[in-house]
């Protein structure tokens, strides 16, 4: 019996397609923190260099812990219940106070953040620090980590000075730094709200922190007004440092060539670019506003006198 002759390939149809290429985008790497470990041990140096020069031992016989610390005691506990140095020291070191900001020591509204009250005071706001500010400076990078910790500590300093009205209060402390990252959260995750998941619980959660946070301004000797400052230069900042590609947007560069995306996702939603550009033009007015309402010596409601922040 002879076989069967073979079919014929179906010449109307022509051979079946090729598969389309298939494609990944690459998960992101973190980046490596390394500017808040530093900014952490600037703030450490800086305290033990601010404690050498207070030298307690020199002008009181009361220090505390002189027996271990020697030259480096900190004052009794009737002037600085902190554990810290001596307000004059503070002063002379870069404390923020109104009235030398008005004589021309405009570089106190930046090196005030980098002093602080006391042991106490820094452990704290070191605490946060690391908490805070690891996580975003893996997420976004040192750059634009820095760029808002600095900003932001220079918005609370701001608006500290400006709520002084009798021009006597003495603040120090990376506070207001401190909640410009807080209130940069809060504005990351509201223009970026496509990425994320339980949406309503983040939020939520956020914002008890940053409302119990905020509440520990009114306890006594803290100027609340440098939080609340730092907390809208942060706030804002977000929106324009802190913005990320809408869910589903992929960067050409991972689309393999001849691949065609029927549906491609621009980069940015129209929402994202109306809240930084808003936010930029209220950074400007604001910053330049209050720094020209300074030079002419205007203040607006003064909060209770305050010392650290």
């Amino acid at each position: 019996m002879g076989k069967r002759p073979p079919i014929p390939p179906d010449i109307e149809h022509g051979p079946p397609p090729p598969a389309r290429p298939q494609f990944r985008p690459p998960i992101p790497v973190p980046w490596v923190a390394w500017l808040v470990p530093l900014i952490l041990a600037a703030n450490f140096i800086t305290f033990a260099t601010t404690m050498y020069v207070n030298d307690c031992p020199a002008r009181s016989d009361e220090c505390l812990l002189f027996d271990v610390l020697g030259r480096l005691s900190f004052q009794p506990i009737k002037e600085n219940m902190l554990l810290g140095p001596s307000i004059p020291t503070l002063r002379k070191l870069g404390a923020l106070e109104r009235r030398l900001v008005e004589e021309g020591e405009r570089w106190r509204l930046i090196s005030c953040i980098w002093l602080h009250g006391g042991f106490l005071h820094l452990m704290a706001n070191m605490i946060s620090l690391m908490c805070i500010g690891m996580r975003l400076e893996q997420e976004f990078g040192f750059m634009r980590i820095g760029a808002l910790y600095v900003i932001s500590g220079l918005g609370g300093s701001l608006m500290s000075c400006l709520t002084d009205s009798q021009g006597e209060r003495v603040s120090v402390g990376a506070s207001g730094a401190l909640f410009g990252l807080l209130g940069a959260m809060l504005s990351e995750l509201i223009t970026n709200w496509t990425i994320y998941e339980n949406k309503c619980t983040a939020l939520m959660t956020l914002v008890l922190i940053i409302v119990l946070n905020l509440s520990v301004g009114f306890l006594p000797r803290v100027d609340n007004s440098a939080h609340f400052g730092g907390f809208l230069a942060g706030f804002f900042l977000g929106f324009v440092l802190l913005l990320r590609p809408q869910y589903g947007y992929v960067n050409p560069k991972y689309i393999p060539p001849g691949y065609d995306m029927k549906h491609k996702k621009s980069k940015h939603k129209c929402y994202q670019h109306i809240l930084m550009y808003t936010s930029l033009a209220v950074l400007l007015v604001g910053f330049i506003s209050g720094y020209t309402k300074l030079l002419r010596e205007h203040t607006i409601q003064s909060v209770p006198l305050r010392d650290f922040n």
